[in-house]
């Protein structure tokens, strides 16, 4: 990684601006921001093209399906890893929080049996600086099933653990208040017949109801202790808000309502919403679209889920929608491209405790993305630098 290093004739995406101009990086920081294009000869010239702050993705499980490519097939853990990480970097995303699961929905899953070693490979990648991305861990914690709390225990002593959600995927309640959109989504996921699924709506709805609430608890007073950031799941009603915001949470992940949104947007947690949703222009469980919530105002940050490139698009898509709208039908916050890009970089690292990066100015990390973008195509990423060195 050379000291210093020079990117120009870009147009710079800052936390309220949009200009052509210069950034300047040192020693894996980045140094000076400025308009205008440099004359020195050792300057990258980028052809135009924006240059924006790395990606900070909060909630993705996209390392699972390289975990097993294929229905009984278990993959070499490390190998998945680095596939998944160079996906990651490819899509733009230099800070990402892996989300692995605490707690089981489908009877037929192995998901369980593979923690440790998803887990040991993560620490072992980024440990031997094998990595494209910066990698951390999330926990999510489905408060629902009997052995969470025990496992939470464990693994909150690992220390790339920075992030816990706490979710409860019970039938009926939250994510799917629709029993339809239940068995259609669990059959549908994990094949299902009629009889195994009412098993698992049974047993599903007597565990929340004798584990939920005091897991989550529980969990929550282990989080505030070690001041780490913690996300609510699928809140649905103003109660659920006021007990996450009573539990010291920071993020509201996929609510699953616009009362829900707008309760949590007043409490100070901010609102998480999948990318994927932006792009499809739906909710696959059929709750509340993220870009309703964009025209509602109340849409903080996107995560790319379970499709990582669909967190770059979809800023895209937010900042051209809101040049679409035009000034005399403005929704109630405007989402131009500063805004929109601070959903996926400036947002997200602040609600999880990151001070360091998020976006373009002197004194942060120089984490940065190349991205050509013309309104009639995808954004293609060109190149991406982690802490200054080019991992992409």
């Amino acid at each position: 990684m050379p000291a210093e290093q020079i990117f120009s004739n870009a147009q710079i995406v800052t936390r309220d601006a949009v200009f052509r101009g210069t950034v300047v990086t040192r020693d894996g920081q980045i140094l000076e921001v400025s308009e205008g294009r440099s004359r020195l000869p050792q300057a990258e010239d980028l052809d135009g093209d924006y240059l924006l702050p790395g990606l900070v993705e909060l909630h993705t499980d996209n390392l699972e399906k390289y975990m097993t490519p294929r229905p009984g097939v278990d993959w070499p853990s490390c190998s998945a890893v680095l596939t998944h990480d160079a996906q990651m970097a490819a899509s733009g995303i230099t800070t990402v929080f892996d989300a692995v699961s605490i707690g089981e929905v489908d009877p037929k899953t192995r998901r369980m049996e593979k923690l440790s070693a998803m887990l040991e490979a993560i620490e072992n990648v980024s440990r031997q600086n094998d990595a494209r991305a910066d990698h951390r861990l999330h926990l999510r914690c489905e408060v629902s099933h009997p052995h969470t709390l025990n496992l939470f225990q464990e693994l909150v002593e690992r220390p790339m653990v920075r992030l816990i959600s706490l979710m409860d995927h019970a039938p009926g309640q939250r994510q799917f208040v629709k029993l339809e959109k239940y068995r259609e989504y669990y059959q549908g996921k994990y094949h299902l017949n009629n009889e195994e699924l009412e098993a698992v709506i049974v047993r599903q709805t007597a565990n929340s109801k004798k584990f939920s609430s005091p897991t989550r608890a529980a969990i929550a007073r282990v989080c505030r202790q070690r001041g780490l950031s913690m996300a609510s799941h699928d809140d649905a009603t103003e109660a659920h808000v006021e007990e996450a915001a009573r539990f010291g949470m920071r993020i509201a992940e996929f609510p699953t309502t616009v009362e829900a949104a707008r309760a949590s947007h007043r409490r100070g947690l901010k609102v998480l919403m999948g990318a994927p949703n932006i792009v499809r222009g739906k909710s696959h469980s059929g709750n509340i679209a993220a870009a309703d919530l964009a025209r509602q105002g109340v849409l903080d940050i996107l995560s790319s889920d379970y499709y990582p490139a669909s967190l770059l698009h979809a800023v895209f898509l937010l900042a051209w929608r809101h040049e679409e709208d035009g000034e005399e039908s403005a929704p109630a916050k405007r989402y131009d491209l500063p805004t929109a890009l601070a959903t996926a970089s400036l947002n997200p690292a602040r609600a999880a405790g990151l001070e360091d990066r998020g976006e373009i100015r002197a004194g942060q990390r120089a984490d940065l993305l190349h991205v050509r973008a013309a309104r009639s195509d995808v954004p293609v990423v060109r190149q991406v630098w982690r802490g200054g060195k080019r991992v992409f």
